[in-house]
């Protein structure tokens, strides 16, 4: 690998979509020599105008440099964009969102080319890239040689966040990260609805929505120390049995409202069936559902005082 005379790494950069577009402006900026592949040509204009060569093909890109970052649609596009490329001795980052299986078998299939893999997960929308304080972050699992290696480059888009060796970690990360985001979703949905048709402010309304819910994070914690600790009783301050008696409540308000409860529902429903697991569940925070998603609650027990 060839630095420039800066001493900058070269990148290989699949992928103009709005995101790899986003990726490519900040290494220019930051002075990194940078070669880009798109499978439209046409995108590559905004980049070359800043410096970067556009390569004719995949391969020829891949050839370009030994750090090669993948930003791409999909794990099957990553395999048709790589099909003719020689990784051999290549550093490949692969960007593309996948799930942690498709990770785990594009880092076999990539070291079985003779290449070092590392996988990433992107917790950021393009206009954050690149942008100090922004808050944009990339989960990255899988090589750490290679992680430790190319962490300063890595780390001129987006700040880094290392999860592990296991390829499939980041990809696990960040779909459990988006996963809570589109519950919070469906709670803030839910809560405008039953204010819509009344004379309230959804302007007014939304700090006191967003002040609740912060503070409301905090159960994160709880629930990883009951998780971690197995005794899901410890600490309660609202038992399920409590919050079970109180779900009537939630969804006379919605009818009343002509709201649909379809959104909270499901784990109303969940609530109730973890309070049959056993004599001491209604003593129990919501920790237990958890175990219900995962199917790890023995038949007719509790999880309290676990191994």
């Amino acid at each position: 690998m060839t630095a420039n005379s800066h001493g900058k790494t070269p990148v290989t950069l699949l992928g103009l979509g709005a995101m790899g577009t986003a990726l490519g402006h900040a290494w220019l900026a930051d002075g990194h020599p940078l070669t880009v592949w798109n499978r439209t040509p046409g995108r590559a204009g905004a980049l070359t105008a800043e410096g970067a060569e556009t390569a004719a093909s995949a391969a020829e890109a891949v050839a370009a440099h030994r750090l090669v970052v993948v930003c791409l649609l999909d794990d099957a596009s990553v395999g048709e964009a790589l099909a003719d490329a020689d990784l051999t001795g290549k550093d490949l980052v692969n960007l593309t969102t996948t799930t942690p299986a498709e990770a785990r078998a594009r880092a076999v299939w990539a070291q079985e080319r003779g290449a070092r893999y590392l996988d990433g997960g992107i917790m950021a929308v393009p206009p954050m890239i690149g942008v100090p304080d922004a808050g944009a972050s990339v989960f990255y699992s899988g090589s750490r040689a290679l992680f430790d290696e190319h962490h300063e480059t890595l780390a001129v888009p987006a700040a880094t966040s290392w999860t592990g060796e296991d390829p499939g970690f980041a990809a696990l990360h960040d779909i459990a990260l988006l996963s809570a985001m589109y519950g919070m979703f469906a709670g803030i949905s839910h809560a405008f609805a039953l204010i819509r048709r009344e004379d309230i402010d959804p302007v007014a309304f939304a700090p006191i929505l967003s002040d609740w819910l912060t503070a409301m994070t905090a159960e994160a914690h709880g629930k990883a120390r009951h998780l971690s600790g197995g005794d899901y009783t410890k600490g309660v301050v609202s038992r399920l049995s409590m919050q079970v008696a109180g779900i009537p409540t939630f969804l006379a308000t919605a009818e009343e409202q002509g709201v649909s409860p379809e959104l909270l529902t499901p784990y109303f429903a969940l609530m109730r069936q973890r309070l049959t697991t056993g004599p001491d569940a209604g003593d129990e925070d919501l920790t237990g559902v958890i175990d219900l998603l995962v199917g790890d609650v023995p038949e007719g027990g509790s999880r309290t005082g676990r191994p």
